[in-house]
């Protein structure tokens, strides 16, 4: 990966003023230090007359990084387009939690500055992929994939099997299979684990499962998990994808072969992003 940002391109999924005023300031910084700034024809940013618009094939070939703009919704959009294709992205946060969009427009200039200037952290993370029937690609997620019954207090009947194991028949209202980086999101509200990104690992957890001994496995991230659903479901990618699964067919699920690679500025410290954004120690009082 390089080290020395020449080539920067922003998106956003989201178009307001904000946004806008952002990225005018992200295009004086960039250009103060000289270097070449871009964005895909695909970006909400594109009302900025003055950054040229590009193909997202020629954003994959030429961007050394791309700066996403918004919450976790507009990176796990840019890690799909452009992420998975090898650009590395730097999140500006917009959004409410930001567990991945780690700068805060109150930081933009000297944390961008600092980062162009060649002060960061590297961090890499897996996707998961899913297909039916080992034939049928269905698509890459970051954070997590779900299977579900589609309908509010409707379950599903399931088995899962690990590696060809078989593990158990599961009646729920669905199941999560979550990456590390989407222990922090769906997840979570799952009642799953809270994973730190370098753990190696995918969790599967039940969602509402019509049985009290149900509980949340973690495995190693290259296991095969397939799961074959006895009635009609849907599955959701990254909850950008709702799609229809037929009954009885077999999911697999495993570790695509593409890497993401976040950009994070020095001071990034993922247990400090805990504390701020969970509200972890909030009731105690340190002096």
């Amino acid at each position: 990966m390089k080290t020395n940002f020449k080539k920067i391109a922003i998106f956003s999924s989201v178009n307001n003023k904000k946004i806008l005023h952002i990225s005018n300031q992200i295009e004086e910084i960039v250009k103060n230090l000289g270097l070449e700034l871009f964005q895909p024809a695909s970006s909400k940013t594109t009302k900025i007359k003055s950054i040229k618009s590009f193909s997202d094939k020629y954003i994959v070939k030429n961007a050394d990084l791309l700066i996403a703009i918004g919450g976790d919704g507009t990176l796990l959009s840019s890690a799909r387009d452009y992420g998975s294709k090898g650009v590395p992205i730097l999140g500006v946060n917009l959004g409410k939690l930001g567990f991945l969009n780690d700068i805060a427009p109150e930081e933009l200039t000297s944390s961008l500055k600092e980062v162009l200037q060649g002060k960061f952290k590297k961090d890499e993370r897996f996707f998961l992929l899913a297909s039916i029937e080992n034939k049928e690609f269905l698509g890459v997620a970051l954070n997590e994939i779900v299977i579900h019954s589609g309908s509010v207090a409707k379950m599903i009947d399931y088995n899962l099997r690990l590696e060809n194991d078989f593990v158990y028949s599961q009646r729920a209202d669905g199941l999560i299979v979550s990456t590390p980086t989407g222990s922090t999101a769906y997840s979570l509200s799952g009642n799953g684990p809270i994973i730190h990104p370098y753990v190696k690992s995918i969790a599967i957890i039940p969602m509402f499962p019509h049985s009290l001994n149900a509980r949340s496995l973690i495995v190693e991230e290259t296991t095969n998990i397939k799961v074959t659903v006895k009635g009609k479901a849907f599955l959701s990618i990254d909850g950008h994808k709702n799609l229809n699964i037929k009954r009885n067919s077999e999911i697999e699920i495993k570790k695509a072969d593409s890497i993401l690679t976040l950009i994070h500025p020095e001071n990034h410290n993922f247990y400090s992003a805990c504390r701020t954004k969970l509200g972890w120690s909030k009731t105690l009082d340190h002096k």
